[in-house]
């Protein structure tokens, strides 16, 4: 494509040349912009986002994810929102979630798409506490895991956790972001016991950049 662009604009008089150049000029001026309103567009923002995973069991047969998340609605008329899971195992052999119900689930290449009803209208500037629990089964067997969250809106706060059951603790972990390219060793500072001898990972931020792929990985 390439090739057959330089040939055709070596055809055309110097004038038209010059035009050209003034369409790609504008064009790459009005495309960062474009860029950055698509960005900043979205039906709401995540003002507090907490996300635990526990582990149930030593040898990862058995796992819960449980999600807090504050919403505020920037438009009217949100009759329902999504939720995303992927990974191994059985991702769904328990789930539960508050507000709404599940209308519809389907899988786009490695990433499960679940379409959840409000059974009710939100209109800008609504606040509302959305709660999702999902079951894993045979979802965490080898020594090396990860658990991945993607920022799709704009997020005030992020915490992410992991507990490990007391009879198999966590031995090292990371952080990893992949749009930075920037992996984290995650220390002690990171880590709480509790008094029923299971161990608890946590990493959080502020404002986590949107479109960011934040990956916890662990050896156990």
């Amino acid at each position: 494509m390439g090739t057959d662009f330089v040939q055709v604009v070596e055809r055309f008089p110097s004038w038209r040349i010059r035009n050209w150049a003034e369409i790609i000029a504008n064009v790459s001026v009005l495309l960062p912009g474009l860029w950055q309103k698509w960005q900043s567009s979205s039906p709401f923002e995540i003002l507090d986002y907490d996300s635990t995973l526990e582990l149930l069991d030593s040898r990862g047969k058995r796992a819960v994810f449980s999600r807090t998340q504050k919403v505020k609605f920037l438009q009217d008329n949100a009759i329902a929102y999504q939720d995303h899971a992927w990974g191994d195992g059985d991702l769904f052999a328990d789930y539960e979630c508050a507000p709404g119900i599940v209308v519809d689930k389907y899988q786009d290449g490695e990433r499960w798409n679940v379409l959840i009803s409000l059974r009710e209208t939100k209109n800008k500037g609504d606040v509302v506490d959305f709660f999702i629990k999902r079951t894993v089964k045979n979802g965490f067997a080898k020594p090396e895991e990860w658990r991945q969250t993607t920022i799709q809106y704009p997020t005030k706060r992020l915490r992410l956790s992991v507990v490990f059951p007391s009879d198999r603790r966590c031995k090292r972990a990371m952080l990893l972001q992949r749009t930075r390219n920037k992996t984290t060793v995650l220390g002690h500072e990171h880590f709480l016991d509790l008094p029923d001898g299971r161990q608890v990972l946590t990493w959080e931020t502020q404002n986590p950049r949107r479109f960011e792929t934040y990956t916890m990985k662990w050896h156990w």
